[in-house]
């Protein structure tokens, strides 16, 4: 091999790649505690980042439906994003606001109800338990014959209280710091997330550059191509998943509506809050409103039950795969198996990944098959 300058260099770099890899390796624990504590350092960030990403969505759709693709105006240019950021803010929190003020206070009070309902079954099963020790002789004599040393039951109770107090106090103390923490993450988070979305083509030429200087052209090309599919695949389905949640809402309103069932309009909010966790979420405002019809009326309960099944059928078969699937450009049987995986390696958060992120997978391996079709010369099926 021929030890000229470039060599040289890619010797001393695999070297120092080497040694870097024995070091982590045998001090992993080291490495996995530094890496915890810049991720807590840039979470912030990255959750900013993630809020841009969805907050995008809605702004770009307000952007263009307001101010139009043609912004020669001076007013129209300086106006269009932070109006459409805005808007978008304020949309998010009224959503937000109607889950909080319409949905929480209506099964709080169903709640309630059943308390109370439970309270006035209380004396019943006690007259009901005292009539069985009364007449059952044997029971009687066991409950006389045990000795209850009340001092000692009395100085255990007072433990027992001055321990959760004080294990109260110091719950307090750490959920106060929690939410403290929280609040602050998330107002940097969102500031930040203001920020990239008002200057985010700014942003991107900035990447594009980075990326230019450290990769090859080729290569360049290829991250960039990765990056806006992947951007167009989230997109369609952050758009997709929110239409099919709206029609399954609708659909439930207008069919409670028509049928006579109670809380039709919560119901649907409910329903259309939760389906945006996809294809098991619905299952989750099932239960709920299941639970507030069944306070009102039981046998109303088991219709709604089946009504959501048939209901269910045709939103999974005929509306998720077509709306969502297509949005991706991902076929049906493949959204249950990223819903799938995703949500037995990462719960809910999963759901929402997978799908695209799988689309993206297919999309890439989809193309290089095709190439790999044409070097060979064969006709695609």
């Amino acid at each position: 091999m021929n030890l000229d300058r470039e060599n040289m260099k890619k010797l001393m770099f695999l070297i120092t790649f080497t040694v870097i890899l024995l070091v982590g390796v045998q001090r992993l624990d080291v490495v996995l505690g530094t890496l915890d504590v810049v991720a807590e350092i840039f979470f912030p960030f990255m959750l900013g980042g993630a809020i841009a990403f969805f907050l995008n969505v809605p702004m770009s759709f307000l952007e263009r439906i307001l101010f139009g693709t043609d912004r020669d105006k001076k007013w129209k240019k300086s106006l269009a994003r932070p109006l459409s950021l805005l808007l978008t803010i304020i949309l998010v929190l009224a959503v937000i606001v109607l889950v909080i003020f319409v949905v929480v206070p209506k099964l709080s009070s169903t709640v309630a109800g059943i308390a109370v309902q439970i309270e006035m079954a209380i004396p019943r099963a006690q007259e009901w338990l005292e009539d069985i020790f009364r007449n059952n002789k044997q029971m009687t004599d066991w409950l006389n014959s045990q000795e209850v040393n009340w001092e000692t039951m009395a100085q255990t109770a007072l433990n027992m209280i001055q321990n959760g107090a004080e294990g109260v106090v110091a719950s307090m103390v750490v959920a106060a710091k929690g939410i403290i923490s929280a609040v602050y993450t998330f107002v940097i988070a969102m500031v930040f997330s203001c920020y990239i979305l008002v200057q985010k083509e700014k942003l991107q030429v900035q990447a594009r550059k980075l990326l230019c200087a450290l990769l090859p052209a080729i290569h360049a090309e290829r991250v960039l191509y990765i990056f806006s599919l992947s951007y167009r695949t989230f997109t369609n389905f952050i758009t997709g998943q929110c239409l099919e949640a709206v029609i399954l809402g609708s659909m439930f309103f207008v069919v409670m509506s028509i049928m006579g069932f109670p809380y039709a309009l919560l119901v649907g909010i409910l329903i259309a809050v939760t389906a945006l966790i996809p294809i098991f979420g619905a299952f989750i405002g099932c239960a709920i409103g299941a639970f507030l019809i069944l306070v009102v009326n039981p046998t109303q309960a088991l219709a709604f039950i089946i009504l959501f099944l048939v209901l269910q059928q045709i939103e999974g078969n005929l509306i998720y795969p077509h709306v969502v699937g297509n949005s991706v450009g991902l076929p049906s049987i493949w959204v249950l198996v990223a819903v799938t995986v995703g949500g037995s390696l990462m719960g809910i958060a999963g759901m929402l990944i997978f799908i695209p992120f799988v689309s993206v997978l297919y999309t890439l391996l989809r193309e290089w098959v095709y190439r790999r079709l044409e070097e060979k010369k064969i006709k695609k099926v």
